[in-house]
């Protein structure tokens, strides 16, 4: 294109994102981070305050070419330079970061892989340790973390949520994976640093501004385009003494997310004999599984299934200001202040089955992990077995804050001395009257049989029902049960920080880092639910009681939505046999008609309750450091040396209010709510230290190869639920075995323990690399991590006084003496309201102090003494083909772990096994060249094991394909377009067996398109 000038190609706007894999060069962490408060970090450009009127600063422009090539180029000189193992993305120009998502840029480099939600990236997994093994900070700073989500309980994740921020006012992500005494504590798997841009990067006037539209191919019908606008102006005056710089970002995304879970009871072994499992050979219904599970087979049923079709709207709202001054040229001081919020609404409709376990037919794969084929069970006319139609809302929005100050001083005799402070909130509360997770059903009465086929992606859901009952009367449907959920989450983190940096002149001796780090770390984590456990008919389970809450919802109320066009593209979908259509309903209007009638939330229409549960936990880390840095001339070039240690002592202060239990209740034949009055606090104290050592060596043993060799220590924190200091008893309990512990009940609960010590790794890193052109090269890494300290949990059994179960009691024998053995719960609490006055309320029966204890296994975590050895393999090439403008990066890394989960053992046999890791690759097709930018990147995780409790929870592999391009019209106008999941990749899970689905997830493309101008 004639007329294009490095200089003009400079200024283009490039929407095609690039993948700058660099490592950030080998000054101490310490120095970078005080850069970025203050100074230029090592990945900008620096331009010094013009101190002539004649200077060549002055009369000279910078020329500086913008672009994926460029920007690749750059990378490879960085990660020439670095030491240690760390990797960089970075903006291609200002306001520009290559993706609109953080978490989706990181994905990009080797060794890192995410997790999504919502069709977003969330959370970061490196080197296979999962996001909460990963510390993550702002410029240097330890910032706070809050999500709730739609969790059921107090939230306590330390996990970074990457989609609070976009990406339009960040200049740089920088991932630290081995370990440095500079480096902040908190991640074993690495630490990322998020660095924004600062005034005095680049002197004089400059920004951008960036409009464009959205469209979520996944919205279930409809095609709404939202706005996402963002701009970034920065400028320096005063002779370059004081610089002013203000990001803004507004997105607003509307999205849906169709899935089919399924539940599943525990792994039994074949030969068991207990509620759910399999009928015995020889026994009544053994004649209706196809080939049994053998003896030593292990297998699990399904407890339930649905089709979930949730319907969001995700606003987030980002911004920074930063004022800088540097009076002389030896000063500079820095005041930020960082602003984020993300606001979620979801909306989900639903329709469910669950099983009982009694008349139920099956047919399994071979073992010794035998998978269900199908799964059925047939009800009578009389058991009133329902169809559930449900409706859930999740609202809640995260908001971050943080104010800081930096004050760097360039000393005389090499010495720079930095001063950072900083003061940062994350809050993460709901924004809605009832809660921010919440759940309302309904039901059709009458289920004859329901069955649930796994022989596809989807599982397939079918039923029939008894004669005469048409689940698509909305005249039949019944209000049921409800719960709404109330999460709170609340991290302050006060930092300071006093940093010194020498430079020697000349000898072995380079330069020197050292300092000390105060944070004082204050977290809050709250939670209530309201219960109301009608499942079997709001206002009661009689014929005359359903049909009186029924009458209470209009027909209009209901809206019928068919189900497989839902699910197009997976497989099953189009199974003749699939539930075909559902009602969705009006969460708000039939909330607000059953408050009215029923009281279900008080009769205010507030559902929020005061918090049962609520954890404190205070952490105070004292950090000193100091580091020696040194170079050497060896072989080919010069080689370096950098030697430190770190020490932290930390104290923990929990404490916790935990809700007084003062009874029980019977709901169902199987179900029993522990009643409670009042609360109380719990506090608990902890302490701990660790000394963190680090060496890194890099060396040139012939031109244009780089040697590396890395080894440390390094921690990661357990998580504040660990540390919370109260005894926790789920709501929800069962009936017991029918003999010894537990006879009559088993209940469960939590209790924290703040004296647990961080998980430990002591790590190795060795690497090579070939810089064989300007923009190519060749690397492979080799990383061994030996960790220790693993938080595991043990059990005790325990009696809580006041928690008594009606089952076994004298009332309840008395019961079935006069009505038999197979006495309904239905005609059991008939006969405690004829036989004994006040012992039913609200259609349960009441438990008395002369019924039987509940026995309650506690579990509470400890430091075990297991250990696991996690090691790898990263591969890297970046190569550029001649002067055509086409490029590739290809990236995979290898993950291996000596705790594996067996599958093959049941439930009752506890497991430690590693999770998060997996294989992953990247494979990266760029253009650049004219004016015109064009990328197409595929990203693939291998499946990977994501929980491991008494029973695994695997990820399935997955991959996904976007793509961006964008043109020139002027130096300064730009057009852009991406496509996110551009084939409409979808995802899924499961348990033991891979038919074992837990979910099945339907995922679709996102477009968008834009114009940007810079100046």
């Amino acid at each position: 294109m004639r007329g294009f000038t490095a200089r003009s190609i400079s200024r283009l706007v490039l929407g095609a994102s690039t993948l700058a894999i660099a490592a950030v060069p080998g000054l101490a962490y310490a120095q970078d981070a005080a850069s970025t408060a203050g100074n230029p970090g090592p990945a900008e450009t620096q331009t010094a305050p013009a101190t002539d009127a004649a200077s060549p600063a002055e009369t000279t422009e910078d020329v500086v070419v913008t672009g994926i090539r460029a920007s690749l180029r750059a990378s490879i000189d960085l990660k020439r330079d670095a030491q240690g193992v760390v990797d960089a993305i970075s903006a291609e120009d200002i306001g520009k970061f290559p993706d609109t998502n953080l978490a989706e840029s990181l994905q990009r480099i080797t060794g890192v892989s995410i997790d999504r939600s919502n069709g977003e990236g969330q959370f970061v997994t490196v080197r296979g340790f999962g996001p909460e093994y990963n510390l993550v900070v702002l410029n240097g700073r330890q910032m706070p973390t809050s999500t709730i989500g739609d969790g059921n309980g107090a939230p306590g994740s330390r996990s970074f949520d990457f989609a609070n921020l976009a990406s339009e006012g960040v200049a740089a992500l920088e991932v630290y994976k081995s370990g440095r005494a500079t480096v902040p504590s908190g991640g074993i798997g690495s630490t990322i640093n998020i660095r924004t841009p600062r005034p005095f990067d680049k002197m004089g006037l400059r920004g951008s501004i960036a409009a464009r539209g959205v469209i979520d191919t996944s919205q279930n019908g409809k095609n709404d385009i939202t706005p996402e606008v963002s701009g970034i102006i920065s400028d320096t005056f005063a002779d370059g003494r004081i610089g002013v710089l203000v990001t803004g970002a507004y997105q607003k995304r509307n999205f849906s997310v169709n899935t089919a879970s399924a539940g599943w009871r525990d792994g039994y072994l074949g030969n068991e004999n207990n509620w759910g499992s399999l009928a015995q050979p020889g026994t009544p219904g053994a004649a209706n599984i196809t080939n049994r599970p053998d003896a030593t087979d292990v297998y699990q049923v399904p407890q339930n299934g649905s089709y979930d079709f949730a319907d969001g709207k995700r606003e987030r709202i980002n911004g920074q200001a930063v004022l800088q001054f540097r009076p002389i040229d030896e000063l500079t001081a820095t005041v930020d202040y960082t602003y984020s919020r993300n606001r979620v609404n979801v909306r989900d409709n639903s329709v469910g089955i669950w099983y009982n376990h009694n008349n139920t037919s099956s047919s399994w794969t071979d073992g010794p992990v035998a998978g269900p084929v199908f799964y059925s069970e047939t009800f009578g006319p009389n058991e009133a077995k329902d169809l559930s139609y449900s409706a859930a809302q999740t609202a809640y929005q995260s908001e971050n804050k943080s104010i800081g100050g930096n004050l760097t001083w360039e000393a005389p005799g090499g010495v720079t001395v930095a001063l950072d402070a900083h003061h940062s909130t994350a809050q993460s509360n709901p924004t809605s009257k009832y809660g921010n997770s919440n759940s309302l059903g309904t039901a059709v009465f009458g289920v004859r049989t329901q069955t649930l086929n796994f022989d596809n992606d989807l599982p397939v859901m079918s039923y029939t029902m008894q004669p005469g009952i048409d689940p698509l009367n909305a005249a039949l449907i019944t209000p049921t049960g409800s719960a709404f959920r109330n999460s709170f989450f609340r991290d302050r983190i006060n930092q300071v920080q006093l940093k010194g940096h020498y430079d020697h002149d000349g000898g072995f001796l380079d330069s020197l880092d050292f300092g000390v780090q105060y944070t004082d770390n204050k977290v809050r984590s709250a939670y209530s639910v309201l219960q109301n456990d009608t499942w079997g008919g709001t206002g009661g389970d009689s014929a005359a009681q359903r049909a009186a809450a029924a009458a209470l919802l209009p027909d209009d109320i209901f809206k019928l939505t068919s189900i497989p066009n839902l699910f197009k593209g997976l497989s099953g979908a189009n199974d003749p046999s699939i539930v075909q259509q559902f009602y969705s309903f009006d969460f708000e209007r039939v909330v607000g008609l059953l408050d009215n009638a029923y009281k279900i939330c008080g009769g205010d229409g507030d559902c929020r309750i005061p918090f049962t549960t609520d954890s404190r936990v205070r952490e105070k880390t004292v950090s000193p450091y100091f580091q020696f840095n040194g170079k050497f001339d060896l072989l080919a070039g010069t080689g370096h040396l950098i030697a430190g240690i770190r020490y932290e002592n930390t104290n923990v202060l929990a404490s916790a209010l935990v809700p007084t239990p003062s009874g029980a209740r019977q709901n169902s034949q199987n179900e029993f709510n522990i009643l409670f009055t009042g609360s109380g606090f719990t506090t608990y104290k902890g302490t701990y230290e660790n000394w963190l050592p680090s060496v890194d060596i890099d060396i040139q043993p012939i031109r244009d190869v780089k040697l590396r060799a890395s080894y440390s220590h390094t921690i990661t924190r357990s998580d504040y639920n660990n540390l919370q200091g109260g005894l926790n008893l789920d709501t929800l309990f069962r009936p017991g075995n029918g003999a010894g512990v537990g006879a009559f009940g088993n209940g469960t609960g939590r209790l924290g323990n703040p004296n647990l010590i961080p998980y430990k790794s002591k790590n190795i890193d060795l690497s090579a690399e070939w810089y064989y052109g300007n923009e190519s090269y060749i690397s492979v890494g080799y990383f061994h991590k030996d960790v220790s300290n693993y938080i595991g949990s043990t059990q005790v059994n325990t009696i809580v006084p006041a928690v008594t179960t009606p089952l076994g009691g004298p009332r309840y024998q008395a019961a079935i003496a006069a009505l038999g053995a197979n006495a309904t719960f239905g005609q059991i609490r008939d006969y405690f309201a004829a036989n004994y006055p006040g012992s039913v309320v609200n259609g349960t029966i009441i438990a008395q102090p002369n019924d039987p204890a509940v026995n309650f296994v506690i579990s509470t975590p400890f430091n075990s003494d297991q250990t696991a050895a996690v090691n790898g393999f990263e591969f890297a090439i970046q190569h550029n083909f001649w002067d055509t403008g086409f490029g590739t990066i290809l990236n995979y890394t290898i993950v291996n772990g000596n705790r594996k989960y067996d599958n093959t053992l049941p439930s009752t046999v506890s497991q430690f096994a590693i999770t998060g890791l997996s294989d992953s690759a990247n494979a990266v097709l760029f253009f650049d060249k004219y004016g015109f930018q064009a990328r197409a990147a595929y990203n693939w995780r291998k499946g990977y094991l994501s929980g491991a409790g008494t029973n695994p929870t695997y990820i399935n592999t997955y991959g996904q394909l976007d793509a961006s391009a964008s043109y020139a019209i002027t130096p300064n106008i730009a057009v852009f377009g991406e496509a996110i999941n551009l084939t409409g990749s979808d995802r899924g899970g499961h348990l033991r067996s891979e038919r074992n689905i837990t979910f099945a997830t339907k995922q679709d493309a996102r477009y968008s398109a834009g114009v940007r101008f810079t100046f």
